[in-house]
């Protein structure tokens, strides 16, 4: 491909409004155009970027006997009714009506067509086990679009769905997509974490994510250095530092006005740690108040396990139920309450609210003073040791790029997607979901791999293995050497683009960079003269000239090496 022929427009400079590295390196390398809101156009360059990436994930996927289908993104609102998930979810999904007035809905997922297709098809344990997979658009009314096409409305994704009669083949089949995503992940040249997760709004019993780390990242993990432990922070299990027991005496105080841990813990001269934090929800089945130490926080998803969907109390339900304000709560002494409180309350001795306007109380003590249901319902942080091995975490910001799910029957069952088994006894389907998003690889291969002059592409999703850079398009010597190298790469199906632009040396390297292709062949007059061509290595930035007739070899090489 020659580059005066191709759409590439390169900035010079990124739009204010861009902020994470690879939305930036995107728009300025002439990869991506914004249309909208979370919505983008890939340009030449970066569709050749997916083509790359869907070619590897259709070579591992095949490779577990995944079969390629494809599903309509327009769906019947009545089979996500079956499912129950038009009803909850929410704004999140896009829905219209046809011209005769019947509800639809833009897939965000596919879980429910699959579901619907299996139930039509399979009849038989002998049908089973099946993988399907597509490489299909989704919609998503994301309320915050941002980081480019890290987080938009319309988006790529490869799902892949496996249909099983037992548990032992959906192990089976869970454990080969994750081996098949560790490959891919490799292939794309992405440094990477599979960690514990939670499924969500997806359902089903287990999932993973799989996680690039990087600064860019909406989601943090917490991460063991000493076990290799590693969840999302949504699930991640940590024993907060213990704290030092210093006897605190059992008496009230008296603390006007001070309602928060920051004031109360000033105004006693105490650690926050030394504090039990009280936090009143309202759920499904009624009140619940939960309690963590002072200087953790409640963490929602995890307090959803346990009592399910809740919202916090407005103050004049704190007031009507316990029968005190908001920041003078205790745990002591409520009657007809769930109490939930974080497992790390189990020792030591704390300071709460004294349930009584401006007091609190010294010397609380778990079982002395109040009975509890015990969970682990804080926030992992930075520090806490780790439950396998008492090793401190790490908590690191990445980004998803994947995730895979045991969905079990909760579909299957919706839908009536049932088969006979040996015994002629009629069955719901086992299911797994598998989802990959090819744009969020991309973007996070720019994360991890750029420096101040672009994009330092890995070899195996680069828009082009080489690129040619002919510096002085006026010299006939120049354009025939360039015209040679260019027919005898293509020969060994390279991909090849060749700058043949009349520009200066300057603004094609400063391009080069850019666009962050890994090989760069630089054909100059000077070197020319002495029968020498030069080779740059985008990764390294390392250069070596060589002969004509060695360009070919140095060049295979180079791109025999991992990058």
């Amino acid at each position: 491909m020659r580059f005066s022929k191709m759409f590439i427009p390169t900035l010079r400079e990124a739009p204010a409004d861009a902020e994470a590295v690879s939305h930036v390196l995107m728009l300025r390398a002439g990869y991506v155009r914004q249309l909208a809101a979370g919505l983008y156009i890939f340009l030449p360059l970066g569709w050749r970027v997916l083509d790359r990436i869907d070619a590897i994930l259709k070579e591992e996927m095949e490779s577990i006997g995944a079969q390629e289908i494809s599903m309509p993104i327009l769906h019947p609102a009545e089979i996500w009714q079956q499912t129950g998930r038009w009803d909850t979810i929410g704004g999140e999904m896009f829905r219209l009506k046809d011209r005769n007035e019947r509800d639809f809905c833009l897939g965000m997922t596919h879980e429910e067509i699959m579901t619907w297709l299996a139930s039509k098809e399979i009849r038989s344990y002998r049908d089973l086990p099946q993988i399907w997979y597509q490489i299909q658009t989704k919609l998503r009314d994301e309320a915050r679009p941002k980081s480019g096409v890290l987080r938009t409305r319309e988006f790529i994704m490869k799902d892949s769905y496996s249909f099983d009669a037992d548990e032992e083949g959906l192990e089976r089949n869970y454990q080969a997509h994750a081996e098949a995503y560790h490959r891919i992940f490799n292939r794309c040249g992405l440094r990477f974490m599979q960690v514990e997760s939670d499924p969500g709004m997806m359902g089903g019993g287990y999932s993973h994510e799989f996680m690039a780390p990087s600064p860019a990242g909406e989601d943090q993990v917490a991460v063991c250095p000493g076990c290799g432990y590693s969840a999302n922070v949504e699930l991640a299990l940590s024993v907060p530092v213990k704290t030092q027991d210093i006897g605190l005496p059992g008496e009230e105080v008296h603390t006007p006005d001070k309602r928060t841990i920051t004031e109360v813990s000033r105004f006693l001269k105490l650690g926050p740690e030394y504090f039990i934090k009280s936090v009143l929800v309202m759920s499904d089945n009624g009140p619940a108040l939960a309690l963590v130490r002072g200087d953790q926080e409640v963490h929602e998803k995890k307090l959803s396990i346990v009592i399910g969907r809740h919202r916090p109390a407005q103050k004049a339900e704190v007031k009507e139920i316990l029968g005190v304000e908001a920041g003078f709560i205790g745990p002591m002494g409520h009657r007809n309450i769930r109490i939930i409180a974080d497992t790390c309350l189990k020792e030591g001795t704390y300071v709460s609210g004294a349930n009584r306007q401006h007091y609190h109380i010294k010397g609380i003590k778990a079982e002395q003073d109040f009975t509890a249901e015990w969970h682990d319902i804080h926030i992992a942080k930075q520090g806490d040791a780790c439950v396998k091995c008492g090793a401190e975490l790490l908590i690191e910001r990445v980004i998803e790029i994947g995730n895979i799910f045991k969905l079990g029957t909760k579909y299957s069952a919706a839908l009536k997607a049932v088969f006979l088994d040996e015994h002629g006894d009629e069955r719901p389907v086992i299911m797994g979901s598998y989802g990959i998003g090819p744009a969020r690889i991309a973007a996070a291969a720019i994360e991890q791999r750029h420096d101040k002059d672009g994009i330092i592409w890995p070899r195996s999703i680069a828009p082009f293995d080489v690129e040619l850079i002919p510096l002085n398009m006026n010299d006939p010597g120049t354009v025939e050497t360039a015209e040679q190298l260019y027919r005898l790469l293509a020969a060994e199906r390279l991909e090849v683009l060749m700058d043949d632009r009349e520009e200066r040396a300057g603004v094609k390297f400063k391009d080069a960079d850019l666009i962050g292709i890994p090989t760069q062949v630089i054909i100059g007059e000077k070197n020319l003269k002495n029968g020498l061509i030069e080779i740059k290595d985008r990764t390294t930035r390392e250069a070596v000239s060589v002969k004509i007739e060695e360009v070919v070899g140095k060049v295979m090489d180079l791109i025999k090496t991992p990058s």
